[in-house]
């Protein structure tokens, strides 16, 4: 697992051997952020179940302002810690529960990245909460990994674009006009 471009390019993050860690692989992260490129540079992201760290550590070497971490998992916050302090970068990292901690996050996010355990029930359970309390910006992106034969309700946003790389599908979510 490495950092695909932007300043920490070609670094390694810790591989993981936990079980309940699935890391994005480098394809499905590379085709997410080729369409996010442009628009990362400046921007507040949000890695909810973040596992490793491996998303919001690329949109950090991509530029992105802020990045905050949140995973429930013990090893995963330590994980992401150390892939954090491999790159020398000083981030927010938050052990707790997702549908608590966005209750408590402040301001809004141009990004925010979802990968909780698939056919976990949480892809709507989460999705409502992140409406519930504004925190995407009106122009900002919800980018969802999910099994590709999982399906959720996405409502109340609306779908924009979705993409298939094998057993994996990336979900792109945006409020509705």
């Amino acid at each position: 697992m490495r950092i695909i471009a932007g300043k920490f390019k070609g670094k390694r993050l810790k591989e993981n051997s936990f079980d309940h860690i699935r890391p994005t692989t480098d394809k499905v992260k590379q085709a997410i952020f080729t369409k996010l490129q442009f628009d990362i540079p400046g921007s507040r992201v949000l890695d909810l179940f973040c596992g490793t760290g491996a998303l919001g550590i690329e949109a950090l070497s991509r530029e992105a302002e802020e990045v905050i971490f949140v995973d429930l998992n013990e090893k995963s916050i330590k994980l992401t810690k150390e892939n954090l302090r491999n790159i020398n970068v000083q981030s927010k990292v938050i052990k707790a529960d997702a549908l608590k901690i966005v209750e408590k996050l402040n301001g809004q996010f141009d990004f925010i990245f979802l990968d909780p355990p698939y056919a976990s029930g949480l892809y709507e359970k989460i999705l409502q909460k992140i409406a519930e309390c504004d925190l995407l910006r009106n122009d900002g992106l919800i980018i969802c990994e999910h099994f590709k034969k999982d399906e959720f309700n996405y409502l109340p946003f609306e779908k924009i674009d979705e993409k298939n790389y094998g057993t994996i599908s990336v979900t792109y979510l945006k409020k509705k006009e």
